[in-house]
């Protein structure tokens, strides 16, 4: 019997983001995936590292990279559709959690306990799921700083938006990433170069 799961998940690099948007640089889910999943585990670390937490590291870099699985049935529905009322936003999870079933349905039987839990994790309500949270907005603020730095002005509201929602998590993190880490997303390759010179 063939198992479909792998192969839905590498179709998310078919699916693009920032639909409604105008861009310079393209983006897909899979990218996208990849980079919630590296914020996580950069967000989770300096929570352990320098405030003296106990973040589960591995186990939220997992979750996080499912935790856009479902689009591979969905699509990536822009924020203002989603939450443009609270009926469209419920009728929207639920057709997610539908989709995170059928996904599930595609495991093979041994290894459904290691990914049902997985793609079941998006929403999930407990004390790090908002490490997940403060990723995947950070990275929408790093891509929205991205095309506004390069001249893209149809990103600023919602760059400003973004950096909003971050500031009301008021976590530490969040504040440390942003302060000694997202300025070298500003520079250019040759910037970047001679930082990491001065820095040896």
């Amino acid at each position: 019997m063939s198992h479909a799961f792998f192969s839905y998940m590498y179709r998310l690099r078919y699916i693009e983001r920032w639909s409604l948007m105008r861009k310079i640089v393209r983006e897909n889910v899979a990218e996208h995936s990849f980079h919630v999943a590296l914020l996580t585990h950069a967000l989770a670390a300096i929570g352990n590292e320098i405030y003296g937490k106990q973040v589960p590291i591995d186990r939220l870099v997992s979750r996080a990279l499912f935790h856009d699985a479902t689009e591979t049935f969905t699509g990536d529905i822009p924020t203002p559709v989603k939450h443009h009322n609270p009926q469209i936003l419920s009728s929207f999870r639920e057709i997610e959690r539908l989709a995170a079933e059928r996904l599930a349905g595609m495991v093979p039987e041994p290894l459904r306990p290691v990914y049902e839990p997985l793609l079941a994790s998006k929403y999930a309500d407990d004390e790090h799921a908002k490490y997940i949270k403060a990723a995947d907005l950070l990275d929408a603020y790093l891509k929205c700083d991205a095309e506004v730095s390069a001249g893209n002005r149809e990103f600023a509201v919602a760059r400003e938006q973004t950096l909003r929602q971050l500031r009301k998590l008021d976590m530490p993190e969040v504040d440390y990433f942003l302060r000694h880490l997202a300025p070298g997303f500003e520079k250019t390759l040759d910037e970047l170069s001679i930082s990491s010179e001065t820095a040896d």
